[in-house]
């Protein structure tokens, strides 16, 4: 398809929708937690998810190079990916969708400020720092609401604040070694198949395998492999069409909507104040992630946001 200078209604609508499904992947790791291990969980779903992309890659007839080349970096890449879902799946499993999800989303914070020391052409200007500010300070008024409180736990915060830092990490990885010589599929391999095998081999470190395993944990299981694969596949769709900074823009949602779901589905409180933080740091985000165009912009995967300069 042509690519387009700027966003259009039809992704927007795509947009709208891949927040819905990214921001619902949150439930879906809580309901598959309730009947299976949350790491053994997430190394089933970076399993089935790595059988979905060798599918597709057959199917599509796409194939991956360079991965002899990439190796030290993708294992290190790969390591990192579970760190985080080793985190967030935790996570999960401890505090509230609500809480987690503010928290988890709030990566693009912790990126510009690391990204402000480490790399050229990333240093924060005046609108990106107020966005870091108000960001912060949503997070923060976020995990201090006593209303949400009742509902989460400090422990699950924190993990959720640590796969953050990892998905962060992520981001820096891609950006900085020879994995930024992959296409996206090969990025998207190396996360999968390095965190299944690492993922299955210390789940019974954190506990059985299996709890209470009924159809709805089974859902939740098959919708995150469908988000971990296709659902990235479909964002990169959207990456070839539309300019990066716009498709950046709509990250907010996600942390919006995952709040939203957690009340509809789990009935967590969600009062005036946390609003008010949820609004704050969505705020802090867009002004974070909005950015000049430029004639040529690298499009990020979900989870693997690329840095891009100021125009």
């Amino acid at each position: 398809m042509e690519r387009k200078q700027q966003m259009d209604l039809a992704g927007a609508v795509g947009m709208v929708v891949f927040a819905n499904v990214l921001a619902f992947n949150q439930v879906a790791i809580k309901l598959t937690n309730a009947g299976i291990g949350p790491v053994f969980a997430a190394g089933l779903r970076s399993a089935l998810a790595l059988a979905v992309l060798g599918i597709w890659l057959l199917v599509s007839g796409r194939r991956i190079t360079g991965l002899r080349r990439t190796l030290w970096s993708g294992l290190f890449l790969g390591g990192l990916f579970s760190v985080e879902f080793i985190l967030l799946f935790t996570s999960l499993d401890l505090t509230s969708v609500s809480r987690a999800s503010i928290t988890f989303y709030a990566m693009p914070v912790w990126l510009a400020l690391v990204a402000h020391f480490t790399l050229p052409g990333e240093r924060l200007s005046s609108r990106r720092l107020l966005g870091l500010v108000l960001a912060m300070a949503g997070v923060g008024w976020a995990l201090a609401d006593p209303q949400s409180r009742g509902a989460g736990d400090i422990r699950g915060d924190l993990l959720a604040l640590l796969a953050s830092w990892a998905w962060a990490g992520i981001a820096l990885n891609v950006r900085l070694t020879r994995t930024s010589e992959l296409n996206a599929e090969g990025q998207l391999f190396w996360q999968l198949a390095v965190s299944a095998v690492v993922l299955c081999v210390v789940a019974p470190l954190f506990g059985p395998l299996w709890r209470e395993t009924d159809l709805l944990s089974l859902f939740g299981l098959v919708y995150g492999t469908l988000v971990a694969s296709l659902g990235f596949l479909f964002w990169l769709r959207l990456m070839g069409i539309y300019p990066a900074s716009d498709i950046a823009s709509f990250s907010f949602l996600s942390p919006v909507l995952a709040v939203v779901f957690g009340w509809l589905v789990f009935d967590e409180p969600v009062g005036p104040d946390f609003l008010g933080a949820l609004a704050l740091t969505a705020v802090g985000i867009v002004l974070i992630n909005r950015r000049r165009k430029t004639r040529a912009e690298v499009p990020p995967g979900p989870g693997q946001e690329t840095l891009r300069k100021e125009g």
